[in-house]
């Protein structure tokens, strides 16, 4: 709840703390127009009015859909910029899903692969043996990837309509899930997750510049093959 003078600079503070989007959008907000009444007490410092003097101001209800992980930052912010000096607020928690997170990844190759071949790659470049289901498509172009245990994104990578879902710990029966309409590849699970690391890695090098960050080499596979 923000006086009406004071709506705008509040509100661009807030989006700039990263409130306010929504998958593709940004600087998104709901506003509603009212009347706000309060009273300080004798020992506030009010930003309108007076102590023991009962006041009415034209609000601006907000309303921000912020990420849990930004919370914090946003609510910092709020009150760093709301001219009250008690900023009212409230949160509540909602259920929609983040757009831009997900279990894995969907992507297209720049030019199709002949089924086989696309097979034979996956198994070199992850060092591993690879579980299958039957070649159904003859040519690899859309590929859907989950690292460890991915069966629940099945019916996902059917639906985005995949020629082919790496990922691992498919069970037997679950492979028949597949249903002829694309290629499943269980790779294992240590070997779809072996390059994470140094995805970390980079990430955590470019965020924080004067941490000094050791890679390990350390290998947590626990299987040992024959």
């Amino acid at each position: 709840f923000i006086p009406k003078d004071h709506c705008e600079q509040t509100v661009n503070a807030l989006h700039e703390a990263g409130a306010g989007s929504v998958g593709h959008y940004e600087y998104c907000s709901f506003r509603t127009e009212g009347e706000g009444f309060f009273k300080p007490k004798k020992e506030a410092k009010p930003f309108i009015g007076k102590p023991g003097k009962a006041e009415k101001v034209t609000e601006i209800r907000v309303e921000l859909l912020v990420n849990n992980h930004l919370k914090n930052k946003a609510l910092k912010v709020l009150n760093e910029v709301h001219p009250y000096e008690e900023a009212a607020y409230f949160l509540h928690p909602v259920g929609n899903p983040n757009q831009d997170l997900g279990a894995g990844m969907i992507g297209n190759l720049p030019v199709p692969i002949e089924a086989h071949e696309f097979l034979n790659t996956v198994k070199k470049t992850f060092n591993t043996t690879v579980r299958h289901t039957k070649i159904v498509k003859q040519t690899i172009g859309k590929v859907a990837v989950c690292g460890g245990s991915g069966s629940f994104c099945l019916s996902a990578a059917k639906a985005a309509k995949v020629d082919i879902l790496i990922t691992a710990d498919f069970k037997y029966h679950e492979f028949f899930d597949a249903d002829g309409s694309l290629i499943v590849a269980d790779i294992g699970h240590y070997e779809s997750e072996q390059f994470t690391p140094e995805l970390f890695y980079d990430v955590l090098k470019e965020k924080f510049t004067t941490f000094a960050i050791n890679f390990s080499k350390t290998n947590t596979n626990p299987f040992t093959f024959l």
